[in-house]
């Protein structure tokens, strides 16, 4: 650690926590490097306030990242793993230079701050001056005054772009999310004064190679399924992409006949006129591009001060990507992606064949969003963002450390189980995911087909002839087919060919992909657990899956459940406490804006989940009179109509 931080500076090295605290009590530092057990000892907490940047130290990954989050967000605080590993040193190489860079652009705004300072003297002079003038002003005075008063309006802009570019800056290094980053993109068409803008992040896939996909387009936040229309291959005689491949910028006042006018520029809201266009880099890698069109002036030229201030702010929006890490991870969920996905799975894999221990094997598993199509055209696109996002943090913490999850595209998340022993253990694991997405609330989801919002999922496992061999992107990709084929199974795909309605097709499933060693053709399973429902839950009747509110009598006063299901025999109940079995509820039940009351036994009671607080019981009407039965039909017609008032 000292040899990578004497390459950068002047270093100090402090035996003692005595002489550590005299250190920085009298000298001023740029960068400080503590241990985790005394960054938060007495007094440094004081005394390491004016320190820029602060980076903690220690050999639990875990205890760094939680002291870490003990300070404030606007602090540069990173954490230094002390280890022998390869990848932790060139992390900590990397940090020392996310560090250095961050000292120079402090240093930087505090020589803008004090040059503010002393041109606010100059005007202050000038304004003196101006008024000593009086009614004496001869000609040449008078011209004098317009241009003192044209310098006046020229250092009014440029206070005011200074002030917008600190803003953008300071939010830029703020950010926590991609959310967040992308925040900033209206404020530099703003300080631009440009017609419109668009973000780029360079990626590659099997299909596409290498090319540039848009995060913004044309001052829009872009949803997945509209990526593909605005995306730029490298090897394109397109502007986005020949900065890219140059790694230079490009200034046009005027587009027209340039042959890297490409045709998706002609998708423009407004004709493109003029372009500024300038690389994303990250140290002298280019991991991106960011480009304004049709400046708003009456030259309509970007001027080499709107160059300086473009390539100023690029610099910043790299840092803050790469600190963010969106070449690893899914813009909107945070999630890995794909490619980084892959890799991940590969070093599992390899790793688990040097050890050479019976530690089981690996299933992948494919998921999908039941209805999203519906849901999508029902509450907008933005809506069915914010379910992905929601949707990636309930997946998250349903599976185990060792496990991985990405977005594979669109709707659909793909899994990477470790040391599972069965396709039996496999599925089960699955079957939690499941239950956590059911048991949770998203956003809208009573205006799905069966009033909750569900994923059906697939499971394969690792062929025995791949493990102790490595395992390529392709090898991956052909048994993720796999468990798209067991994830079709799970969806209904079969009987939607058949003619099904789609929405009377029940989704929410696990299915498994057997391969069945005596036959030529390898098929699919559903999971047995998912269909083998207590004998006690069993209904005559259809079951209308519908969430609508409950109250029961509870301990002299009433508590308030909610239905999974109901049907003409019975209803099964999401509520926080268990209820005894054989007992006897008195029920109010809102049905549409009616509220109506019903007797109901209680057949069994029994936790959602092993992992949810909720507990789910099945109950079984009693004493149904003829009106009690036209009202529950009437309901349940209205449910098939869509027809059920919600409010």
């Amino acid at each position: 650690m000292f040899n990578l931080a004497h390459q950068r500076g002047v270093v100090y090295t402090s035996p003692t926590v005595e002489k550590a605290a005299s250190l920085l009590a009298t000298t001023v530092f740029d960068l400080a490097v503590i241990e985790v057990d005394s960054a938060s000892r007495h007094p440094f907490p004081e005394l390491l306030a004016n320190v820029p940047c602060l980076l903690i130290s220690g050999r639990s990954e875990e205890r760094l990242k939680e002291a870490v989050r003990d300070f404030p967000p606007e602090r540069f605080v990173e954490y230094l793993l002390v280890s022998s590993k390869p990848e932790d040193k060139i992390r900590a190489e990397r940090i020392l230079n996310m560090a250095a860079e961050f000292c120079r652009l402090k240093t930087d705004v505090e020589a803008l701050v004090r040059s503010k300072a002393l041109t606010d003297d100059k005007l202050k002079k000038v304004y003196a001056e101006i008024k000593s003038v009086g009614s004496a002003l001869s000609e040449g005075l008078v011209k004098e005054l317009e241009k003192r008063v044209d310098l006046e309006a020229r250092y009014a802009r440029f206070r005011r772009i200074n002030e917008k570019f600190e803003d953008i800056i300071r939010n830029l290094y703020a950010a926590t999310d991609v959310s967040n980053l992308l925040d900033t993109v209206p404020q530099i068409q703003e300080i631009l004064r440009a017609g419109s803008i668009s973000l780029y992040i360079l990626e590659d896939n099997d299909t596409l190679g290498t090319f540039l996909k848009p995060l913004v387009w044309d001052r829009s936040y872009l949803a997945h399924a509209d990526f593909t229309r605005h995306v730029a291959l490298l090897p394109s005689s397109d502007f986005a992409a020949n900065v890219a491949r140059s790694g230079e910028h490009i200034v046009l006042s005027d587009v027209t006949g340039d042959a890297r006018f490409s045709s998706r520029y002609q998708r423009l809201s407004t004709p493109l006129r003029s372009i500024l266009c300038v690389p994303l880099k990250n140290i002298s890698e280019t991991i991106g591009v960011i480009e304004v069109y049709n400046k708003v002036a009456a030259s309509s030229v970007f001027t080499p001060e709107d160059i300086h201030i473009l390539q100023g702010v690029s610099e910043h929006m790299a840092l803050a990507m790469t600190k963010l890490n969106l070449i690893q991870y899914d813009a909107l969920t945070g999630l890995l992606r794909p490619d980084p996905f892959f890799e991940k799975v590969t070093q599992q894999v390899e790793q688990h064949s040097k050890r050479r221990k019976e530690a089981g094997t690996f299933a992948i598993v494919m998921g999908d969003v039941d209805w999203f199509k519906h849901f999508n055209d029902r509450n907008g696109q933005e809506a069915g963002n914010r379910l992905l996002r929601d949707l990636g943090a309930t997946m998250k913490s349903a599976i185990r450390e060792d496990d991985l999850l990405c977005r594979y595209g669109g709707e659909e998340f793909l899994f990477f189980l470790n040391g599972v022993h069965s396709i039996e253990e496999a599925t089960m694991l699955t079957e939690r995911i499941r239950k956590a997405v059911e048991d949770h609330y998203f956003d809208h989801q009573e205006f799905q087909p069966r009033r909750n919002l569900t994923m059906s999922f697939g499971v394969t496992l690792f062929p025995p002839e791949q493990l102790g061999h490595h395992v390529s992107k392709t090898v991956l990709k052909r048994i993720a087919a796999e468990s798209e084929l067991a994830l079709a199974e799970a969806k209904g795909k079969r009987q939607a060919a058949l003619g099904i309605d789609d929405k009377r097709v029940y989704k929410n499933r696990v299915c498994a992909y057997v391969r069945d060693k005596a036959a030529v053709v390898s098929k699919t399973s559903l999971l047995k657990t998912a269909l083998n429902k207590p004998a006690a839950e069993q209904r005559r009747h259809a079951r209308f899956f519908t969430s609508t509110l409950c109250l029961y009598r509870e301990n002299g006063g009433h508590k308030v459940a909610q239905t999974v299901d109901m049907s003409l025999g019975g209803a099964r109940l999401s509520s926080e406490s268990r209820l005894a079995p054989e007992r006897i509820l008195d029920l109010m039940i809102i049905l549409g804006r009616k509220a109506s009351p019903f007797r109901a036994d209680v057949v069994y009671s029994e936790k959602a989940s092993a992992q949810s607080v909720f507990f789910h019981t099945g109950l079984r009407f009693r004493d149904l009179s003829v009106n009690d039965k036209e009202i529950l039909q009437e309901y349940f017609v209205n449910l098939e109509k869509n027809e059920v008032p919600l409010d």
